[in-house]
């Protein structure tokens, strides 16, 4: 099994979530991320629109599924195609071999678990 976690725009979670129920992913964990990598910052007015700065971190979304091992490429292909601008901070995605998962309400475990 593996763990699949994006790194994308916030504007983009829609297309990538719907990608993933398209290719028949069963469940996914979505969070509201920040932080700073190649991507462009948002530029911030302050107080009455006199000053501009540039944010600190950039807005995002954080979208997580486990798979078995023969979906990686379905799904890691999905992601980027949906979450792609071709712009610097598209996002981006990590694979991590999972060891084992336990469903706390059925007890089943592996593959049986997702």
């Amino acid at each position: 099994m593996k763990k699949i976690e994006a790194i994308i725009q916030t504007e983009k979670l829609d297309a990538v979530t719907n990608a993933l129920k398209n290719i028949g992913v069963g469940g996914y964990t979505v969070l509201s991320t920040k932080g700073r990598g190649s991507g462009e910052r948002p530029t911030i007015r302050g107080g009455r629109g006199t000053v501009s700065y540039v944010s600190e971190y950039s807005k995002g979304n954080s979208v997580t599924t486990i798979v078995n091992d023969n979906q990686v490429d379905a799904v890691v292909s999905a992601i980027s195609n949906a979450a792609f601008t071709g712009k610097s901070g598209d996002g981006i995605v990590f694979v991590k071999d999972v060891e084992d998962v336990l469903n706390i309400a059925s007890k089943q475990r592996g593959l049986d678990a997702l």
